[in-house]
């Protein structure tokens, strides 16, 4: 395949076409349902239990990114893409057809690990499809697909809600489903590197499964189902934490473990999962706490406290589509330097917001986080790979997006707390809810300075992969 022949329409152009509608259908998902809640819960009720339709989708994406990512080094990555926009197509379907909020919390555990195949495996397949040097144009196109869905998903939501019926925002994603698995299926083809039967860890997987199951039910609802110091907060969470200890030891004598401990020893993985996890916690800072701060002490409606949000989501995109040139030119350390101290700067400037501030002035703010966000996350995640051959690719990739929903669970119990612990009470008071959202943002702050000495710890050596393209025999091919 000869060097820079990307676009949708090279060789290659179909299987990017396919991997940009799978990732379509979870960048849509994340943003299309909160739009609708109002309408579900008036035609099924079970207002109390709504938050679960976030809560457990996340839960259950987290939990099983890691197993899917070792799916993908033992049996390649089309079979596991194709399972998982099977089961993210049936789960679509048994939430279009819920009849409580009950049942559509526990088909949203379906979508969810439809998701968690989904997500690393499009990643990883980038990453075997196209060299470093190429992914810097191929970027753009994977990235735009999270910046129009950004907008396109809330839009059909409030659509469906208000003119149809909120089931479609389901069964929408049935053709979606049906185009990106046959595109899949006929166009992508690959030359897997295991030879001989592959050993499956079932122990090792079983206990990450429960034990992160634990940890981070434990953390997403710590302060809300119950008080962190109850009883039942400090079984789930030292249960999980005993069994991921159990884990552990298991690991070190699996002859193919589910997530191999060699993961957290190498300095390129360790630095880029830490950042991961930074970018989660801000992230889920953001879209938490900046509508709550536009409508409620702005005075503003959640249309336009959506719109300042999306400057985050719009930003993202557009500096990720840029990130391989100046990654390419500089290098991905400094390029994440540059990301990083652009997060910092952007949550430093929040601290300036205050009950008169402009919503124009919230969005810029929001923007230049988005803008170093793109700078941040991809050009790292890609470093990351790019450090490891075929065999390895999964497993590294998963480990990181898994890192990143860890760090939006840690940030929601963080910063939840943080709120909690100022407004005191369901009375949302414009003064408090100021002060409790200005105490996250120094917690943003500090984050971010972690994330920039971070960035700067990358080793130099992470470079070296962007002077050449891959080895033809490390990348998948199409058909």
């Amino acid at each position: 395949m000869p060097e820079n022949n990307v676009g949708l329409r090279s060789e290659r152009g179909p299987v990017l076409a396919a991997v940009m509608l799978s990732t379509a259908l979870i960048a849509i998902d994340s943003t299309i349902i909160a739009t609708a809640v109002p309408s579900i819960v008036k035609d099924i009720g079970g207002f109390t239990e709504f938050p679960w339709l976030f809560s457990i989708y996340l839960l259950a994406q987290a939990v099983s990114v890691p197993i899917y990512g070792k799916l993908n080094d033992l049996f390649g990555r089309k079979p596991v893409i194709l399972w998982g926009i099977g089961l993210f197509l049936l789960g679509s379907i048994l939430c279009g057809a819920a009849w409580s909020m009950l049942t559509l919390i526990i088909f949203r555990v379906v979508q969810g690990l439809g998701a968690g195949a989904i997500m690393p495996t499009t990643i990883t397949i980038v990453g075997d499809l196209y060299s470093v040097r190429e992914r810097a144009k191929v970027q753009g196109y994977v990235a735009s697909v999270w910046g129009v869905s950004s907008v396109v998903g809330p839009t059909l939501g409030g659509v469906f809600s208000e003119w149809i019926d909120w089931r479609w925002i389901f069964f929408v994603n049935i053709p979606l489903c049906l185009l990106a698995g046959g595109m899949i299926l006929r166009k992508f083809q690959e030359r897997t590197h295991q030879r001989g039967r592959p050993v499956i860890d079932y122990l090792g997987a079983a206990l990450l499964t429960a034990g992160l199951t634990l940890v981070i039910l434990g953390v997403l609802e710590g302060g809300q189902a119950w008080a962190w110091d109850s009883p039942i907060s400090l079984a789930v969470l030292l249960g999980g934490l005993a069994l991921l200890v159990i884990f552990g030891f298991v690991e070190r004598r699996a002859p193919e473990p589910v997530l191999p401990l060699w993961v957290f020893r190498r300095r390129l993985l360790v630095t880029s999962g830490q950042l991961a996890i930074g970018v989660g916690a801000i992230l889920l800072a953001l879209s938490a706490y900046v509508p709550v701060f536009v409508q409620d002490v702005l005075g503003w409606g959640p249309l336009v406290a959506g719109f300042a949000l999306a400057a985050l989501t719009l930003g993202w995109p557009i500096s990720a589509s840029q990130a391989g040139k100046v990654y390419l030119r500089v290098g991905f350390r400094w390029c994440a330097v540059i990301g990083t101290s652009l997060v910092l700067a952007g949550s430093a400037l929040l601290l300036l917001l205050d009950e008169n501030s402009s919503v124009f002035t919230v969005g810029l703010f929001c923007l230049i986080i988005g803008l170093g966000m793109g700078l941040t996350a991809a050009p790292t995640l890609i470093a990351a790979q790019s450090s490891v051959g075929w065999s390895e690719r999964g497993v590294v990739t998963a480990n990181n997006i898994f890192l990143r929903s860890l760090g939006s669970a840690l940030g929601a119990a963080v910063f939840g707390a943080i709120a909690n612990a100022i407004i005191g009470s369901d009375e949302v008071d414009p003064a408090r809810l100021t002060d409790a959202v200005h105490r996250i943002f120094i917690g943003m702050v500090l984050v971010a300075v972690a994330m920039l000495v971070l960035a700067a710890l990358i080793p130099r050596s992470a470079d070296a992969v962007t002077a050449s393209p891959a080895p033809e025999a490390d990348r998948a091919v199409s058909d």
